[in-house]
This record gives structure tokens, sequence and C-alpha cells, in this order.
């Protein structure tokens, strides 16, 4: 991984224009996903195009090819949005499970990710964030890390 949360050889904002070619967009955005998410990202978007194949191409183009890849801001201060609007959703257990581990994998330590959740106790209550902690806590044991880091 690069710095500043940036996948390698990718600086976030990259090359920003507002308008790309429906190809451009897939490419950028496939390009992205596959640095950030690895085999993951690959397997989510494959496991649509039995039923929904186009839910996979809107995800790649919109949410990879244009909205990360605006300038403003870098792919660990991203994940950390993405990862607080999951947990103010609720109910997003899967979701939530991949961007705890793309936010891993772009750079963010395990602590930024807990104090992250624990920050949306007033906004958004008790059971959602117990819920995300309780997934925060099966990926981070999965990777081997608990989590509690120096306080």
């Amino acid at each position: 991984m690069g710095s500043c949360g940036e996948a390698e050889g990718v600086s976030v904002g990259e090359g920003w224009k507002g308008e790309f070619r429906v190809e451009e967009r897939f490419e950028r955005g496939w390009e992205l996903l596959k640095q950030m998410h690895a085999q993951a990202g690959a397997r989510t978007i494959a496991s649509f195009d039995a039923i929904a194949p186009d839910l996979g191409r809107y995800i790649v183009e919109f949410a990879y090819g244009d909205i990360y890849r605006r300038p403003g801001l870098d792919l660990k201060q991203r994940q950390l949005l993405t990862i607080a609007c999951l947990v103010a959703l609720g109910d997003t257990g899967p979701e939530l499970s991949v961007h705890l581990n793309t936010g891993l994998n772009v750079g963010l330590s395990p602590q930024e990710i807990v104090e992250a959740i624990l920050h949306c106790i007033p906004y958004v209550g008790f059971p959602r964030v117990m819920n995300a902690m309780t997934i925060a806590k099966q990926v981070l044991e999965t990777r081997g890390d608990s989590g509690q880091g120096e306080r």
C-alpha cells in the first residue's frame, strides 16, 4: 500500500475530470476494487452474475470508478466513512465485514476501526454499535489482531 492510505500506484483523484466513457469508468473502478479488496472484491461482483450482473457493473463503475476516485479524501478516510455509514444503516453484516477488511488493507489500524465504530454510539445507538463491534471482532480475530492496541 502507498502512503496516506492510497493503494499502491493509484492516486485518489488521479486524472479526475468528472466524466469518463463507460468503458473507462469500469476499467478504473475494476483496477481500484481489485487493489483495495483483492480477491474478495472480485468474488462479490461475480456473486451477482447469475441474477443481476448489472448490479456488479454499477458497483464497479459508480462506486469505484467514480466515487472512490474523487479527489479530497484518501482511501483510509473513505473507508472510515464507509464503515460509519454501514454501522449507521445496521443489518449490513456482509458489507461491513468486507469494508472492515478493506480498511485494514488500505492502512487503517485495528484501533482506528474500533474507535470509529465506538464514535457512532451517540448517533446510531448501542445495538447497532454492538452488532458492528461483534463483526469487527470476528474480522480482527480472523486476521490475527485483537484491535486493543495502545490507549
